[in-house]
């Protein structure tokens, strides 16, 4: 091989004119942090499934949101001691909610609560107030 013809690969002419643009993300517009701490929020705060808030809705069950975080941290509890569905009975209201996915599945009044069967859930959560 005639070495004055050899050219390095890295120095070969690149054709750019078919790439495609790359496009911006949400992830690209904001800091890491930023994306980090939304991240963390989003595993620890409780989701309300589609279900359960039409069954809120139906039943007239109103929760503050001071309430709610009681709720969540009552759930990240039990989730740390290894429950994984639970059953949380309030003074007014009976939620079933997945510590796992940390989703409120469904949701009844505490009077309706009373005459059913539960399945599928290894902890309860007693909560009065």
């Amino acid at each position: 091989m005639d070495k004055t013809n050899f050219r390095p690969l890295h120095s070969l002419p690149v054709n750019r004119t078919n790439q495609k643009p790359v496009k911006a993300n949400k992830f690209t517009q904001t800091p890491f942090s930023l994306q980090l701490q939304n991240a963390i929020q989003s595993k620890n705060g409780l989701t309300i499934s589609k279900h359960a808030t039409e069954r809120l809705e139906q039943r007239g069950i109103s929760i503050s949101q001071e309430r709610w975080n009681r709720i969540e941290e009552k759930v990240s509890q039990a989730k740390a001691k290894g429950v994984s569905d639970s059953l949380v009975l309030l003074k007014d209201a009976a939620l079933i909610v997945s510590a796992k996915n940390n989703t409120v599945i469904t949701a009844m009044g505490r009077q309706e609560a009373a005459e059913q069967i539960f399945t599928n859930i290894n902890g309860t959560i007693v909560m009065e107030n």
